[in-house]
């Protein structure tokens, strides 16, 4: 049984599969490069001000400043693709959509950075959340609309009434009274 809007047949599942095998792959890569301890002799304390880590790098200039706030935008932002590819739905609401998978983008970021305060060198930084759950953002609003799109007009959709039709009708049953 599908639930609507999803997508027909083995594409469907190529699709989902395909997806899932993605996100445990960026997952996990994440997971080493982030939870991963930093050997340094120093450790600036945790950043919990919104904004200030990035007026910070700003500060430092054009070049350190785009790949610093760079590659705070990057780090989760295949999961704008991921998360709803491994869902498999075509005929869903943008905004829904948008919201969904930004806040589980949010909630991976956090996730992490709270994993992070055990490990040695690493600190909590809430810019990396901002810029996290931005770069997901970012990343389905340029990619999943376009793509659901051109999957729709390929035709890798649920079967509509008239491919339904064809199956046959459907029996029904006579009503029964109830007995006296």
């Amino acid at each position: 049984m599908q639930r609507q809007g999803s997508i027909g047949g083995s594409a469907a599942f190529r699709i989902r599969v395909t997806g899932g095998v993605l996100l445990v792959a960026h997952l996990a890569f994440v997971a080493w490069l982030m939870l991963r301890p930093l050997d340094v002799p120093w450790v600036m304390p945790a950043n919990l001000r919104p904004l200030a880590g990035i007026r910070a790098d700003l500060a430092l200039g054009w070049p350190e400043a785009a790949r610093r706030i760079g590659e705070g935008l990057a780090l989760l932002a295949p999961l704008g693709v991921l998360l709803p590819m491994t869902q498999g739905r075509l005929n869903v609401s943008p905004l829904g959509s948008l919201i969904r998978t930004a806040t589980a983008g949010a909630l991976l970021s956090l996730g992490i950075a709270l994993l992070q305060t055990g490990v040695p060198g690493r600190v909590v930084d809430i810019d990396s959340l901002l810029l996290n759950t931005t770069g997901v953002a970012l990343a389905h609003v340029a990619v999943v609309p376009a793509g659901r799109s051109w999957l729709r007009r390929r035709g890798l959709r649920r079967p509509g009434p008239q491919e339904e039709a064809s199956q046959g009708r459907t029996p029904t049953i006579p009503r029964v009274g109830i007995a006296p």
